[in-house]
């Protein structure tokens, strides 16, 4: 049990709570630094092959950065390498993360729910990156993975008002993958972890990984060309041989993630 988030596993599945709904779920360096702690743990756990990510309550997965405590002149050190929620500059995490907004997705908490790699938002989810208001630039990756995702002039259109955007609009423009009733953002996102955890871990990260730093190229044909160490792993495996076999006799495959 921490101190700013919870955990709990089910099998395969973690699932990371952002604990701290006094202040909308709104996280300091030390929260930061907690969460990712468990995403280093994560990472590390071959027993543990996706995770989601929420806030607790319904009324804010995370309303992003603690002004309060950054006014007040509270300790603003320990600050993670791994950023904001401890997975905003994490980009070497293969596994999958998926992000169950249930209320306010705001400014760094709206950041964290785009470094994850599926977002499934309760009808009543808001998501905002309004740092311009407060004198701020959404720095923890917001402006450069909104942009990714919907379109340079949606993004825009987002990036320079701080306008907020319902669960139904962000469906709409393409960051929200699914939505679903107020109260069951974690339901859903387990159905998708579910739906993963069928697929071959291994194949999984290689895809993910293949994804994620293939877009770094300028083109398709430089994308294909490029070396992707998740792949090479996959195809050293135990599932790529059991998969085929699995297929060949009929039977669920019995993957080993290894």
């Amino acid at each position: 049990m921490g101190q700013f988030c919870q955990t709990e596993t089910d099998g395969r599945l973690l699932i990371v709570t952002i604990d701290r709904p006094e202040v909308m779920n709104a996280l300091h360096p030390a929260g930061n630094a907690e969460l990712a702690g468990v995403f280093d743990d994560f990472a590390a756990d071959p027993e543990l092959w996706v995770a989601i990510i929420t806030g607790a309550g319904d009324r804010a997965f995370s309303a992003g950065n603690d002004l309060k405590y950054q006014a007040s002149g509270g300790d603003r050190r320990g600050q993670p390498s791994a950023g904001f929620g401890g997975i905003t500059s994490r980009f070497d995490l293969n596994k999958p993360v998926i992000a169950a907004v249930n209320g306010i997705a705001m400014g760094g908490g709206f950041e964290i729910a785009l470094a994850c790699d599926i977002i499934v938002a309760a009808e009543n989810a808001v998501f905002a990156l309004p740092e311009v208001r407060v004198g701020l630039a959404a720095l923890a990756g917001g402006v450069h993975r909104l942009p990714r995702v919907i379109g340079e002039k949606q993004a825009l259109g987002m990036i320079l008002t701080g306008r907020r955007v319902s669960a139904a609009e962000g469906l709409q423009l393409g960051f929200v993958n699914e939505v679903v009733p107020r109260g069951d953002a974690v339901v859903g996102a387990r159905r998708w972890a579910a739906q993963i955890l069928e697929a071959s871990p291994m194949s999984v990260r290689a895809s993910k990984q293949a994804v994620l730093q293939g877009l770094e190229h300028a083109g398709v044909q430089a994308a294909m060309a490029a070396s992707y160490p998740a792949v090479a792993d996959m195809v050293r495996s135990e599932d790529f041989v059991e998969g085929p076999r699995a297929f060949a006799e009929k039977r669920p495959p019995d993957w080993k993630g290894r």
